[in-house]
């Protein structure tokens, strides 16, 4: 940073002077405004930390090179720069100079009418606030962007009791049309086991998808996939077909959407539970903000019951250890012992041989022994019938329960969709409750640690400023840019249609940080101005002049570098692009507005802050040094 008419070393020293106490302050407030995220439990909590952790890193690394290496490498690669050779010279470089010095004049002399009228423009900043309020209550909310993974989950279940061969069937159909999508490359299917539960009427779909630079048309996205699959095969009228999109964070559930879990908390039996669902279900089918919605789990199914006669089992002697050893061993087999055959150890089970027990009546030709060593038939005491009843049991939390999943519908995020279950959920008869579990009920937690998180990192800001400056009003002047930075953030969100996700609230965090820096740079010159014996316009109107080169080219390179995380594509590109677009609003937006107000946030501080005595005479003689600096 050369100045005209100085040598590279002696305009690096001077340089030196006039930002190190920029430099210290805003590293300061950007590791403070990082490091309360390192505190944060749960999901969102680790998130955060690594966040939290290498930005913290980066910014200290940051600073020790800027008051080290940058300025040796300044004096000794930097020329020294003739008076007037900036707007003398040719090319783009030389025009880029001259257009640059004549907005900065305009800059300067809008600001100068500006502070006339600070009053009127402390009106425009609370107004600003207001729509800062407003916007931010109008984002949907979300725990994080659905990313394209690469595949998609197919969750087939078929109606109790069907077999394996409806199955097999079933799955053949869904694999021929996956096979004709433009994005599948391949898939495999399990029978027997599904997101449902196990058995034959269950079966499960994995879908890999082509590469992602094979599929950039719209429409070619494993969350289209999955949302053109689920209408297609919905024709398939032999089972409920549900494509699934796998969701960001794998511990966290098996899909993207939301996990509701339905309770019978007043213990009005499973029947009454079934009832409830069926009545949720149907509200929620006729709900515009959700969709497919859907029971976690296998139907019940009919079943087949033994009935014992516990006194004509007690005369014939008959224990109730013999009959379930009997009836265990029959259908589902018993290891007896090994026995060498032929040079081999051969295992030995015994079990009922299939044509002996494929009908009801069959099991009670079983014989049971007696303790007379008698052999006793089941027809004997036992009687059989055929009952409806649960093929698994779900407990939450101590209640009965049941699982039910679903997702938002087009233009709807998960906090609305959660939201329309609530408010469904309200509807029931009395006695029923539901909780969240999984990902939404992360997305809960962190919905409710949102204004913790800024609420700290805002107080971590003012508390560092006050300390570094020793002074009340200058950390007020520079925290009261801040929602000018926010403004960009939740317009640039809401105009591209994402979430308030935990990505947005790291952007949010990271311009808390960034819209200090530019207040920083500003009224660090103005405070020292105004030591020097200026009035506090005069030193707004000299700081403002001095720092909106440096803040209009840092602010333009950083929104340069975070551009490709906003047109970012392919895999984790969701989450590239929420925190981007946040960012790359925020500061141009705080960056904007910055340069205007921060000069009036510093005229009226310091004009309602007289401040103390020893505040006044730590600023005359840190004015004097620099003063004394700036004329070496």
């Amino acid at each position: 940073m050369s100045e005209e008419g100085l040598p590279p070393l002696q305009a690096t020293q001077k340089a030196m002077g006039q930002i190190s106490g920029a430099i210290i302050g805003v590293t300061v407030v950007l590791i403070a405004v990082f490091v309360p995220l390192a505190f944060f439990s749960g999901s969102v909590g680790n998130i955060y930390r690594q966040f939290s952790t290498v930005m913290v890193a980066s910014i200290a690394f940051s600073a020790f090179l800027a008051l080290s290496l940058t300025p040796a490498l300044c004096a000794t690669l930097l020329k020294p720069v003739v008076a007037g050779h900036a707007h003398a010279s040719t090319g783009f470089f030389g025009w880029f100079n001259r257009r640059f010095t004549s907005t900065a004049k305009g800059y300067e002399s809008v600001v100068q009418r500006l502070l006339k009228k600070a009053g009127r423009y402390l009106v425009i900043y609370v107004a600003i606030i207001g729509a800062v309020a407003v916007v931010y209550m109008r984002l949907p909310t979300s725990f994080l962007p659905a990313e394209d993974q690469g595949n998609i989950i197919v969750n087939v279940q078929l109606p109790p009791g069907a077999t394996q061969e409806r199955t097999t069937k079933v799955m053949e159909q869904v694999e021929g049309f996956m096979l004709k999508q433009p994005e599948v490359e391949s898939m495999v299917g399990v029978i027997g086991f599904s997101f449902s539960g196990q058995g034959q009427n269950a079966a499960l779909g994995f879908v890999t998808l082509k590469d992602w630079s094979e599929r950039q048309g719209p429409g070619q996205s494993a969350q289209a996939l999955a949302g053109r699959s689920f209408g297609a095969l919905m024709g398939i009228r032999d089972a409920f077909i549900f494509p699934l999109s796998p969701p960001p964070i794998p511990e966290l559930g098996n899909a993207s959407g939301f996990t509701f879990r339905l309770q019978d908390r007043a213990g009005k039996g499973r029947e009454a539970l079934i009832a409830a669902r069926n009545q949720l279900l149907g509200m929620a089918s006729k709900s515009k903000v959700i969709t497919q919605v859907r029971p976690d789990g296998l139907e019940d199914a009919p079943q087949l019951q033994i009935d014992i006669d516990r006194d004509k089992a007690s005369a014939l002697g008959v224990s109730f250890s013999a009959i379930n050893s009997t009836i265990s061993t029959a259908l589902g087999s018993s290891y007896v012992n090994d026995f060498p055959n032929a040079g081999r150890l051969q295992r030995v089970v015994v079990q009922a041989d299939a044509t002996a027990r494929m009908q009801p009546d069959d099991l009670l030709k079983f014989n049971v022994i007696n303790s007379s060593g008698k052999a006793v038939p089941l027809s004997a005491f036992a009687t059989t019938r055929w009952v409806n009843g649960a093929m698994q049991t779900v407990r939450y939390n101590g209640y009965s329960a049941i699982r039910i999943g679903g997702s938002a519908a087009p233009g709807y995020s998960t906090g609305e969709a959660m939201a329309e279950m609530e408010k469904l959920a309200s509807q029931l008869p009395a006695g029923f409750g539901f909780e969240w579990t999984g990902q939404s009920r992360e997305e809960k937690l962190a919905g409710s640690q949102a204004t913790i998180l800024y609420a700290f990192a805002i107080l971590a800001v003012f508390l560092c400023l006050a300390a570094l400056y020793e002074s009340w009003s200058i950390p007020l002047s520079v925290i009261l840019v801040v929602p000018l930075g926010v403004l960009g953030v939740v317009l640039a969100t809401l105009f591209r249609g994402y979430a308030n996700d935990v990505y947005f609230q790291v952007g949010l965090i990271t311009i808390i940080g960034l819209s200090a820096k530019n207040a920083i740079l500003i009224i660090e010159f103005a405070k020292d101005l105004q030591a020097q014996g200026k009035t506090a316009i005069q030193a707004a109107l000299m700081a403002a002049h001095l720092r909106f080169r440096p803040i209009i080219m840092t602010s333009l390179a950083f929104i340069l570098g975070v551009l490709p995380l906003a047109l970012a594509s392919g895999a984790g590109s969701a989450s590239q692009r929420a925190i981007g677009t946040g960012v790359i609003g925020g500061m141009v937006a705080g960056t904007i507005l910055a340069v205007f107000f921060v000069p009036i946030f510093f005229v009226v501080i310091r004009s309602i802050f007289k401040g103390s005595e020893r505040q006044r005479q730590f600023d005359a003689q840190h004015g004097h040094q620099i003063g004394a600096e700036s004329h070496e």
